[in-house]
């Protein structure tokens, strides 16, 4: 009887040391593209009006390999003076995840809402040098809530499907 009961408590181990766990890594981050515009040089040097600044985010996920996924931070930033555009930044920052026994419906969160919280204080720094080696002070982004983001979104999706959210619990 012992045998039995022992069995029972301690699994069988896996054939070859094989982990079945849910797993996600970040393989490598990259500059994918990036682009600095300084259209008013050098006269936007001389102007004294205070900047209006436009930050644009978009997120985007692709396949690139089985169980590999390529998570896109696409970040725009113009910046506006009463007497024209001083600079417009455009950059895409990516990087590369290794995905394993991840169910399917987990994938969006993360690459939607995880990744893009991975790679954002990368691209940030990428903004702020190029922005700084254009000239102008380091322009440097607010952090960003993409989990908030991602569930605002997805309620907002919702609400317009007519979908009520799924109950929590027993009622």
């Amino acid at each position: 009887m012992a045998d039995e009961t022992s069995a029972d408590i301690n699994p069988a181990p896996q054939p070859n040391g094989e982990d079945n766990g849910p797993a996600i890594g970040l393989i490598s981050q990259y500059v994918k593209d990036l682009s600095f515009e300084n259209p008013n040089a050098p006269a936007v040097y001389q102007w004294q009006s205070a900047p209006q600044i436009d930050v644009q985010f978009n997120i985007g996920a692709d396949g690139v390999g089985e169980n590999l996924f390529e998570v896109t931070l696409k970040i725009d930033v113009t910046s506006k003076l009463d007497e024209g555009t001083a600079f417009v930044i455009e950059l895409q920052y990516a990087g590369l995840f290794g995905v394993r026994n991840v169910p399917d419906d987990q994938l969006q969160p993360f690459f939607l809402a995880e990744a893009p919280r991975i790679l954002f204080p990368f691209a940030r720094r990428v903004v702020a040098d190029a922005v700084r080696d254009g000239g102008f002070p380091p322009l440097l982004l607010e952090p960003i809530d993409f989990h908030g983001l991602f569930m605002q979104q997805l309620q907002e999706r919702n609400a317009a499907e007519g979908e009520m959210p799924a109950p929590v619990g027993e009622a």
